[in-house]
């Protein structure tokens, strides 16, 4: 009974992470969802109180597909400096295609859903201590020259965030690897010949 419980939940998330990335969260409504996964709304509401509770679980599963891939990226790469490479190109491309979680990291109008702020904070303070890690292997490695690694990896993560939003949403796709192979480059060689 409860395998068949996790399916429904997991059959109304699908449904819903698709509405959510066409139409976001203000115009995606429980009926939709309902509709769509060929389920009474009340069902809906027996799974889910809110269409943001749908949402914020929409979240947190596109969340930990982000993290495992980031993670993964990490582990197969050899030295730090293609750790960065590896985290920096896996975190926009997957950005890119899980549109909910780019969503809710972005869009202003989410700030004051408390869910939101808790995972933009979860995920800054994951993104600073998976950096934060990389740089210090690369310290101790003699790679690289940081005196706070900290503040550099929180620096780093701040740089991503100014930079993903024009090249996730830039029209003109065709050049995208390069840019993030430019960002890359810059963050880890700086902007001297």
């Amino acid at each position: 009974m409860n395998n068949k419980r996790e399916n429904k939940k997991e059959q109304i998330l699908t449904v819903a992470q698709k509405f959510f990335a066409r139409f976001g969260l203000k115009k995606t409504t429980m009926d939709e969802i309902a509709k769509a996964s060929r389920m009474g709304k009340a069902t809906l509401y027996h799974y889910f109180r809110s269409k943001e509770h749908v949402f914020a679980e929409v979240i947190k599963r596109e969340t930990q597909i982000l993290r495992n891939k980031l993670n993964e990226a990490i582990d197969i790469a050899d030295d730090p400096k293609e750790k960065i490479r590896a985290y920096i190109t896996t975190r926009m491309n997957y950005l890119k295609s899980l549109s909910n979680t780019y969503t809710a990291l972005t869009d202003e109008y989410l700030k004051h859903y408390s869910f939101v702020e808790k995972f933009r904070q979860d995920f800054n303070d994951y993104e600073i201590q998976m950096l934060s890690s990389v740089l210090r292997d690369g310290v101790d490695k003699k790679i690289f020259s940081v005196m706070n690694i900290n503040s550099i990896a929180r620096i780093i993560g701040i740089a991503l965030r100014g930079l993903e939003f024009p090249l996730l949403t830039e029209e003109k796709s065709e050049n995208f690897e390069d840019d993030i192979n430019l960002m890359v480059d810059t963050v880890l060689y700086g902007i001297c010949k």
